[in-house]
């Protein structure tokens, strides 16, 4: 009797076994374990035979009219057969901003702060145009104190958003803003709308104050208004009020397809039923409804959230509308890449680029990502590294 020690691929304690060696020729060697299972056993011959390089063995060759593997072939071809290409043109970048001074770790999120609204801002937003991502996204965090059922804090002209834009464009003239029209941030319910006692969310009241909230937003300096819940009606709204205070120029980037996403998350309420107003993950007809009635209404880009598990809704949009079309990976889909990173599951950079180029693909020309600096950095060196060639 031989024993030998096996081990799991868990690493759990090993188990040992005792094994019989049958007293066959080579060709029938059996290893018999305790149990009924059989093992064949490869003698040291028969790894050598096996470890040869195998040769071709063809009576005739394929008739082949055609070989798609012939424009693979070199790098040189595949990079100029490459149909989907990205840039950080393509990149919103989001940031979280509070009133303080000192950067404050979102804990979900690796290597995501909630900068202060000052100096990390300018610095965080210098580094992304530094690699050509010149559109940014701005999320407050508003104390608690400045919370209420009805949000006026949101349309407040000297609040942490209007201060934030008139601070950037002071800065960096250029730089294009979104702002977000939005009612979770200033509630204490959380909810993107001033909710009822019975826990009902109204509409039309939160519509108005939403109204308020563009205005003021434009009136600071924002280039893109983006109407982020799905309330109906809020698109044509927002556009009214804009046009009568005389900010045509301002656009609406509407979040035409949220969905009741399990990937929502960040520093916020996740637990929060909002599939009163918010789609079901399994409706695309009721999506597609939802973008047509916001282009309608005078939308001027269509955002779909969360980004990867859309993108048949991505697809569908671009084929039903000539608008642009946006995509919104979100604060899950970028922990779940980045929690699989740091365990050495994948590789983080490479599956990072694969994820937004299949949006690309899919036919988004916006996206909103908290990867764009990253993925920004990651595409300038490419470049730089292109161009010497």
């Amino acid at each position: 009797m031989i024993g030998f020690e096996h081990k799991s691929y868990l690493g759990v304690k090993a188990a040992s076994y005792n094994v019989r060696i049958n007293p066959f020729r080579r060709t029938e060697v059996s290893c018999q374990l305790n149990s009924s299972m059989t093992w064949p056993v490869i003698s040291h011959e028969e790894v050598l035979v096996k470890s040869k390089p195998a040769e071709p063995v063809i009576h005739e060759r394929l008739h082949l009219s055609r070989r798609a593997r012939r424009n693979r072939k070199s790098p040189t071809q595949r990079d100029a057969f490459q149909e989907t290409h990205i840039s950080p043109d393509n990149f919103i970048y989001p940031i979280f901003i509070h009133q303080g001074e000192v950067d404050i770790p979102i804990k979900t999120m690796p290597g995501r702060y909630m900068l202060g609204w000052r100096h990390s801002l300018i610095e965080e937003v210098a580094k992304a145009r530094d690699v050509g991502v010149n559109s940014i996204k701005l999320y407050p965090k508003v104390p608690d104190t400045l919370k209420s059922p009805t949000g006026e804090e949101a349309f407040n002209d000297n609040g942490l958003v209007q201060r934030t834009v008139r601070l950037l464009k002071d800065r960096f003239p250029d730089l294009v803003i979104y702002t977000d029209v939005n009612f979770d941030a200033y509630s204490p319910s959380g909810h993107g709308g001033i909710v009822r006692e019975d826990g009902v969310v109204l509409n039309d009241e939160t519509i108005h104050q939403l109204r308020k909230q563009a205005v003021s937003q434009a009136r600071a300096g924002a280039d893109v208004v983006c109407t982020s819940e799905m309330l109906d009606g809020r698109v044509g709204a927002v556009r009214a009020a804009l046009d009568a205070e005389g900010f045509h120029h301002v656009s609406i980037m509407s979040y035409s397809v949220k969905y009741t996403s399990s990937l929502y998350g960040r520093f916020r309420n996740v637990q929060l039923d909002k599939k009163s107003y918010q789609i079901n993950p399994a409706n695309s007809r009721e999506a597609l409804m939802e973008a047509l009635e916001d282009e309608a209404e005078g939308a001027d880009i269509l955002m779909v959230k969360p980004a990867l598990p859309s993108l048949d809704i991505i697809r569908l949009l671009k084929d039903k509308t000539l608008l642009p079309i946006g995509a919104c990976q979100v604060s899950g889909e970028y922990s779940m890449i980045k929690a699989a990173g740091l365990l050495k599951m994948i590789d983080e950079e490479k599956v990072m680029m694969e994820s937004l180029i299949c949006l690309r693909r899919a036919g988004a020309d916006l996206i909103l990502t908290y990867f764009a600096l990253h993925a920004a950095t990651l595409l300038c060196g490419e470049n730089k590294r292109n161009s010497i060639n």
